[in-house]
């Protein structure tokens, strides 16, 4: 007989990763953007995965890093 909890906990163990890590990307994106890393964490929190995809589509303000440093920061040589 399989345990029916084991095969849950699995599932649901990698379900919160995925909410947890698309709500540290939208926060990401939304501080390199310009506008903070609270309205990313919140709506990273709140919409999951699709929280993320918007901020990848939200354009970014005039002076953010986004726009000076470009999508991905560049590394620091040692």
């Amino acid at each position: 007989m399989t345990l029916v909890f084991a095969l849950l906990g699995s599932k649901a163990l990698y379900l919160t990763y995925l909410w947890l890590l698309s709500a540290v990307g939208a926060s990401w994106l939304s501080e390199r953007k310009g506008f903070g890393s609270k309205p990313g964490l919140a709506s990273g929190l709140l919409l999951t995965v699709v929280g993320l995809v918007i901020w990848l589509f939200v354009p970014a303000r005039p002076n953010s890093r986004w726009k000076t440093q470009g999508p991905l920061p560049r590394r620091k040589s040692a």
